[in-house]
């Protein structure tokens, strides 16, 4: 294959490539909370004890991943899970409206019968306890307590394939009032937040300190090749809004994701993970990483390739559907993050038979297409863009060329990152982190660099929503592990979604429409940071 990625072969064929995962995974968790999540509709109790565990789960039939380079390297790559394309192979319409039971109007006491759209709007933006629980009965079946007729689980049923689900009777209507802030915690817990409410994966990693519990869920048939993880915050500690969230959650959940990735590259570069069932200290932390920067090195120097070199990381604040039901934020309320490792290259296919290319096709991951910019701009300019970059945002000047109105992009920083308005935003209140230090992805990144990266993550985001944010997209952009350029660093970006830039055609066709200068946005976040 070429430098570049294209599913469009020399020979004038479509190659792709095809992930067939199998690996194993540290088990660091610490405890359990098995529990009753509720009843069958045969009687029968219905637990949580998938969930947790004892052993080091070991993945070996999770379902295939086709990625598709896109014909334009710019544009990234397809990815499309094997087992939820086969089961639409004689079916196959996205555009089917979700059934749902019954009239389009549903009977609520006191409110006469209203139209289902009514019932959503209420569900996404009631403040009312009461009206917000009978809009939960609504939705699906609860197992109530004989003793105080609160919910104690909810009723689940077989589905088609005989798996066991809750008996939800409006998905829509379930999914927004169980993500509306002001629903009583316990409909929450029951809903969505105890493990086991969303599925029976694995749980293999805990942060507990103080009031802060999070735990680290394998999603192992992921839309992400190999898998991914989910930390979320537990059923104990639960967080619906980042201002809600603490230092020390950030820090928790920020944990999870370095001790994972770590971890799992560790791990296959045959490195001892220093613990299992628990935790691993900061102490133990770093030092696992200096061992694994030792080993890509001695890997470098011999020319093998890494396992694994690159990983993906990225967070959704906020849920919202439409009335019609089109989703808003592809995301849950409860404070969660995601992230999975990623490997260098997958098996090329074409026509559902391998090629006689050994070297396989590259894996996407959107720091490539960063890298390559930097390269280029090196060979043409003789400087590095990172570094020319931090240079522009120091001594920035405004494109309306006055002199008497904000002329500072920068939102906060430290020694080793900075918060940033960009010149060019994508988003009406888009904000970019940056390290200043030699980084380029977070097995790079030393303790210090890591807590800083956690400090402004959460600052940025208590900024935004105290702004009036509601959904918000972060993600990361970094180098693979094994790129010698000290130049790239290390990117955050935080999209919010505005009333006034909602995505449309212009988006897609790269085409950013911003309404306010960057500078006078970045004064308003200063103003209004939260610490």
């Amino acid at each position: 294959m070429s430098f570049f990625k294209t599913c469009v072969a020399p020979s004038g064929v479509f190659v792709y490539g095809v992930h067939k995962p199998r690996f194993r995974v540290c088990n660091l968790r610490e405890t359990d909370s098995i529990v009753t999540l509720g009843e069958t509709v045969d009687g029968g109790l219905l637990g949580n004890e998938k969930n947790f565990p004892w052993a080091d789960p070991e993945t070996t039939a999770a379902t295939w991943v086709f990625e598709i380079p896109n014909p334009f390297p710019f544009m990234g790559s397809t990815f499309i899970p094997k087992g939820s394309a086969d089961s639409r192979v004689d079916d196959c319409n996205p555009f089917r409206r979700q059934e749902t039971h019954g009239d389009d109007t549903r009977p609520l006491a006191d409110l006469g019968s209203q139209p289902r759209a009514v019932l959503l709007a209420l569900a996404r933006t009631s403040k009312d306890p009461d009206l917000l629980s009978r809009l939960a009965q609504q939705s699906c079946r609860f197992v109530h307590d004989p003793k105080n007729g609160l919910p104690a689980g909810l009723l689940y049923e077989h589905d088609h394939a005989g798996r066991l689900q809750p008996a939800i009777a409006d998905r829509h209507l379930f999914e927004l009032v169980s993500n509306n802030l002001y629903l009583p915690d316990v409909y929450k817990q029951y809903m969505v937040l105890m493990p086991g409410a969303q599925g029976d994966s694995p749980i293999v990693g805990e942060y507990r300190d103080g009031n802060t519990h999070i735990w680290e869920y394998l999603r192992e048939n992921s839309y992400v090749p190999w898998g991914h993880y989910a930390a979320n915050m537990a059923q104990d500690a639960i967080r619906y809004r980042i201002g809600s969230l603490s230092g020390q959650d950030m820090a928790g959940l920020r944990h999870l994701y370095y001790q994972r990735i770590y971890g799992q590259l560790a791990s296959e570069l045959g490195i001892p993970v220093p613990a299992r069932r628990r935790c691993l200290t900061g102490a133990e932390l770093e030092n696992l990483r200096l061992g694994i920067v030792d080993a890509i090195r001695l890997r470098m120097v011999q020319g093998a390739a890494l396992p694994f070199n690159a990983n993906i990381w990225g967070q959704n604040f906020g849920f919202d559907l439409s009335a019609s039901g089109y989703r808003l934020n592809a995301s849950h309320q409860q404070i969660h993050q995601q992230y999975a490792p990623v490997p260098p290259s997958m098996p090329a296919f074409q026509g559902g038979e391998p090629t006689a290319d050994d070297a396989g096709i590259p894996t996407f991951v959107l720091g490539d297409l960063v890298a390559q910019y930097a390269s280029g701009y090196r060979e043409s300019t003789g400087r590095g863009f990172f570094d020319t970059y931090l240079s522009a945002l120091a001594h920035n000047k405004r494109i309306d060329g006055r002199t008497d109105a904000e002329y500072s992009l920068i939102v906060l920083e430290d020694e080793y990152a900075v918060a940033f308005v960009p010149k060019a935003q994508r988003s009406q209140g888009e904000i970019q982190i940056m390290t200043k230090t030699r980084c380029g992805n977070i097995v790079e990144a030393d303790g210090s660099v890591r807590a800083a990266l956690d400090r402004l993550i959460l600052m940025v985001l208590k900024t935004l929503e105290a702004l009036g944010a509601e959904l918000v997209t972060v993600f990361e952009i970094s180098k693979r592990f094994d790129n010698e350029d000290n130049d790239q660093r290390l990117l955050y970006c935080f999209l919010p979604k505005h009333p006034q830039s909602p995505g449309s055609f212009t988006e897609f066709q790269q085409r950013w429409i911003i309404g306010h200068y960057p500078e006078d946005f970045a004064r308003t976040c200063r103003r209004t940071l939260i610490s």
